[in-house]
């Protein structure tokens, strides 16, 4: 069993607890009663809570507060991003050409092959609406060369997303460096990125990574859950997917739920704080973990390239297992990873990351994802080696 009564949580990639300072800013903003669309006194105390989180996360990522589209969280952000833009071009191309209903067939878009599910099921609805994409894949370390996004661009190429950082293997995309080769060759083309919880530990200046759309959620930055932000370039013109009352500019409608919001911004701040020391402590503890694997189980393969990857996370393919068992095997005894990214746990049998580093299908079939965070020390670490190779013990016996 675990030691003592604490379960130890290796799962920081798919979900964090909120921080004390993102509490108390919620409790603080609970107390408005008003709408922030109103005009009376409570509603502009609202507004004004409201505007204090966006200039927030704005500060955090280097822009406008009117550049932040505050949604439910990751996912709708993702879908406001790529469906908006899709919405917004098709309207106009209907317009040009006397067309009823959406009018993609003349658009390119590209997405890289390795991204989270809601970017790509928002890409799979691209193709369902006329738009031709081409998924681009990474070499076999898991990342994209500036190159490869380059040659897949068409004369006709409008959207290309790659994520900041991978969801599942956590290595960081040289998304800098794509943004200004995509530009300089056509400057028109939007670029998009998921960022999840990359900025925890990486420097998330849209502007500085030349951007068009980022995505965030609230619940992977130790903020509070049903809250999330899409960065929108002020050049950059979306459609709403949410149609209501026309908040946020017209592009997400439905009252804002301001103690949520004021929740993600604290947060969003806390972590910015804590940036360089948590990422160098992380890494140490995760390098250590990721040698003391290796050393316990001769035949674990990393997927994780650890020069090239957020500090936190690190996934492992070992033969003749299941992961699934694995994974529940090592939550009876009170340890929590996931196989994948938890959006897609019980769903395809492969990860479709680890499918892209390599042709052996067993590395995609057999893999665990151990991601750490703020409560995570040595200890839990050393422990849960230990829990790992028991249970691979008693399976393979």
């Amino acid at each position: 069993m675990f030691w003592g009564n604490r379960r130890i949580y290796l799962d920081y990639a798919s979900s964090t607890l909120p921080l004390k300072e993102a509490l108390a800013a919620m409790r603080e903003a609970e107390g408005l009663i008003g709408n922030p669309g109103g005009i009376h006194t409570e509603a502009l105390a609202a507004r004004d809570a409201l505007d204090m989180a966006r200039d927030g996360v704005a500060r955090e990522l280097a822009c406008k507060g009117r550049e932040i589209i505050f949604t439910s969280g990751l996912t709708e952000s993702i879908n406001l991003a790529i469906l908006g833009f899709a919405r917004k071009i098709s309207r106009g191309l209907a317009s040009r050409e006397n067309a009823q209903g959406l009018a993609l067939r003349s658009t390119h878009w590209i997405v890289s092959s390795i991204e989270h599910s809601a970017v790509l099921e928002s890409f799979a609805e691209i193709e369902r609406l006329g738009g031709a994409v081409t998924h681009i894949d990474p070499n076999e370390k898991g990342i994209f060369d500036v190159e490869t996004a380059v040659q897949a661009m068409r004369p006709e190429t409008v959207f290309i997303s790659i994520g900041c950082a991978n969801n599942e293997i956590g290595v960081v995309q040289p998304i800098r460096d794509i943004s200004r080769a995509v530009k300089d060759k056509n400057p028109n083309v939007v670029i998009h990125s998921d960022a999840g919880q990359a900025p925890l530990y990486l420097s998330p200046h849209v502007h500085t990574l030349g951007v068009d759309l980022m995505s965030f959620g609230s619940n992977k930055l130790y903020g509070p859950h049903g809250v999330g932000a899409l960065y929108v370039a002020a050049n950059t013109e979306l459609s709403p997917i949410i149609l209501g009352g026309g908040q946020e500019r017209g592009l997400r409608s439905g009252t804002e739920n301001v103690a949520l919001a004021a929740g993600f911004a604290a947060a969003f701040a806390q972590v910015a704080r804590e940036r360089e020391s948590e990422a160098r402590r992380l890494r140490e503890l995760r390098d250590a973990f990721a040698k003391e694997m290796t050393e316990s189980i001769p035949s674990a393969v990393l997927n994780t390239d650890l020069k090239r990857s957020l500090p936190h996370m690190l996934n492992v393919s070992i033969p003749d297992i299941q992961s699934e068992l694995v994974a529940l095997a090592l939550d009876h005894r009170g340890i929590a990873i996931s196989t994948k990214s938890a959006c897609a746990e019980g769903g395809a049998k492969q990860s479709h990351v680890v499918a892209a580093l390599s042709d052996e299908d067993w590395r995609a079939e057999n893999t665990l994802r151990f991601s750490l965070g703020r409560d995570t020390s040595a200890r839990d670490l050393a422990t849960t080696i230990g829990i790992l190779v028991d249970i691979l013990a008693k399976q393979k016996g």
